[in-house]
């Protein structure tokens, strides 16, 4: 009997894309420079969506590399969201007093290239050492105000299931620590990842776990991707969504009803729209906070309660998240409201209290 065939790599180079028809050969010399700043890799599961044919295609604008990449803004950063003015420890983000985000590796299944953390994250971006990992669980289990422990990076479930476990049972140690939630983009880019020794190690934390899902278009919650969904649920463990409003991608309500939608048939709860960071080399991707604020207020009445997300931007230099989305009640003085509908009809209302 044979063995089975190597799983397929992810692409890692512009070359590489050339090779698999996703890029013309004359582009590529370009796209060098890029690659050699800023991380590459697209999987399998991501290129077999992107259409060589299309332009404009907005798989292709989340994972191909670009040479407006290497222009950066004055009021971009290189720290958009200030981690670093909220790290009291390596590997701890202790921005809220509730919770933590735990950065345990700075590796990726995809390398996204509008991420806020690309000036830090590429291959080969090593999982925190031992001593840094149980100094960091050191601080948590040192203040009883977090409740919950966030795992990001990087992609924590581009971990092994036994890394993870390590992780999830040192949370589980921490009494206080009631929750952990893992950011995350693999099950719909790397969704065979999810299998049984993945999320064993999930649940290894004993109590409460969520899984934040992030995707920005609806072709990619694909058949695989929602069964890695599906298998997660049915696991017993809650998810939400992450989306970063992009220009080319996602700025229209119809694609962002279509994915909203989407998440919430593979039993994802639409959580957090996030307004693109003032990452280096961005400015391409981003849309007009203006712009944003018409899309979400398109989507109210037309789709659902359960498809609509907070619409969030992250303060530059490390404030937190701010909604944004349009205000629908404007206070007129002695208890009297003006309320907008979901239609842009204007209605008075007493508030009797």
């Amino acid at each position: 009997m044979r063995d089975d065939p190597a799983p397929p790599k992810p692409i890692r180079s512009p070359a590489e894309l050339v090779e698999a028809g996703l890029l013309a050969p004359a582009r590529a010399p370009a796209l060098e420079a890029v690659t050699a700043r800023y991380a590459m890799a697209v999987t399998p599961a991501m290129a077999q969506l992107v259409d060589p044919d299309d332009p404009d295609d907005p798989i292709a604008r989340q994972f191909v590399p670009d040479p407006r990449e290497l222009e950066t803004r004055a009021q971009e950063r290189p720290d958009p969201i200030g981690d670093a003015a909220h790290s009291p420890v390596e590997g701890i983000v202790h921005r809220y007093p509730d919770r933590v985000l735990l950065k345990l590796l700075h590796a990726c299944p995809v390398y996204c290239r509008f991420c806020f953390r690309r000036e830090s994250v590429g291959p080969g971006g090593e999982a925190l050492s031992p001593e840094a990992l149980a100094r960091a669980l050191a601080y948590i289990r040192a203040d009883a105000r977090v409740w919950e422990a966030i795992l990001t990076g990087g992609d924590p479930l581009a971990m092994s299931p036994r890394r993870l476990q390590e992780v999830a049972r040192g949370l589980g140690d921490i009494a206080h620590v009631q929750v952990m939630r893992v950011h995350t983009r693999v099950p719909a880019v790397a969704p065979e990842r999810i299998d049984a020794a993945m999320i064993a190690a999930l649940k290894s934390f004993g109590r409460s776990v969520y899984v934040a899902l992030h995707a920005n278009h609806p072709r990619e919650l694909t058949p695989a991707a929602r069964a890695a969904c599906a298998r997660l649920v049915d696991a017993g463990v809650p998810m939400v969504s992450q989306t970063v409003l992009l220009k080319g991608v996602n700025d229209d309500p119809d694609v962002l009803g279509a994915l909203m939608r989407a998440f919430v048939e593979s039993r994802v709860k639409p959580y957090y729209l996030h307004h693109a960071d003032l990452a280096p080399g961005t400015a391409h991707l981003r849309v007009d906070l203006a712009r944003g604020r018409e899309i979400v207020a398109a989507l109210r009445g037309r789709l659902s309660g359960l498809c609509q997300p907070d619409y969030v931007l992250d303060a530059p230099g490390g404030f937190g998240k701010a909604p944004v989305a349009a205000s629908a009640a404007e206070p007129l003085g002695e208890g009297r409201w003006r309320v907008t509908d979901f239609r842009g009809g204007a209605h008075d209302y007493e508030d009797p209290v």
